[in-house]
């Protein structure tokens, strides 16, 4: 990997334009190319945002595309703070989407066993693949405290190298997070995280210009091995950055 792009735009509402726009190039090429589009969602703000702006237009290949998740709370879908939930409501629920090509993790289940399935189903949508999973897109936020997904500072699942699928003890919440493991994620084509908000400018910051340890900016292990990696940033996000374009 060439290393990380980064693209600084002027607000919110141009990173959820541009980042639509990328799902978008990318869906129909990877149709085109190969029959379907795996795309990993991401839970947040900004996601929120991308996939209201993704169900409004313009047209997707709605019908070759595969939709997974990075991560999920281990809470029921119906609750508030579900990934999947959320995905639900403003994109994955639309009647124009192929519920039967939505794979979200049981975050109602015990969280080794919601990890232990969503690999298992993982493993049946990427049969062929010789380690670990080679996603079209990845989407990836960025936290205050420099963690993406669900791979939290000095977490357990920041050292897993074999799973898929983690059952990760998150203990600033007391509680069990469900996520893709760093070989899964540094295995997609390519990478995009979407990073707004002046409260996310340290992090931004770290990731890109520090030099911390992945344990304590757990976003710095994302490094694609062959792919692509790109953040999305507005000027808030990108002021620790000194000049940046």
């Amino acid at each position: 990997m060439a290393g990380p792009t980064l693209r600084v735009l002027e607000s919110r509402d141009a990173v959820t334009e541009t980042a639509a726009q990328w799902v978008h190039d990318r869906a129909w090429a990877a149709a085109n190319a190969r029959g379907r589009f795996t795309l990993a969602l991401s839970g947040g703000t900004t996601p929120r945002a991308l996939y209201r702006r993704m169900a409004a237009g313009p047209r997707l290949p709605w019908d070759r595309t595969v939709f997974c998740f990075g991560d999920e709370r281990n809470v029921p879908p119906t609750d508030p703070e579900s990934n999947a939930g959320m995905a639900r409501e403003s994109l994955t629920g639309q009647p124009f989407v192929n519920q039967s090509s939505v794979y979200r993790i049981k975050g109602e289940l015990p969280a080794e066993q919601a990890a232990a399935e969503y690999e298992q189903t993982l493993r049946s949508l990427f049969p062929g693949a010789a380690t670990f999973p080679a996603f079209d897109l990845v989407l990836l936020g960025l936290g205050p405290d420099g963690h993406t997904a669900s791979l939290f500072p000095h977490s357990p699942a920041l050292a897993e190298r074999s799973r898929w699928v983690a059952a990760n003890w998150v203990e600033k919440f007391r509680t069990h997070r469900i996520t893709l493991t760093f070989p899964v994620l540094n295995a997609a084509s390519e990478v995009l995280f979407l990073v707004t908000g002046e409260d996310k400018a340290w992090a931004l910051r770290e990731v890109l210009r520090g030099r911390a340890a992945v344990e304590e900016i757990p976003a710095r292990g994302i490094a694609p091995a062959s792919g692509r990696l790109t953040f999305l940033v507005d000027r808030a996000a990108a002021a620790g950055l000194g000049q940046s374009s």
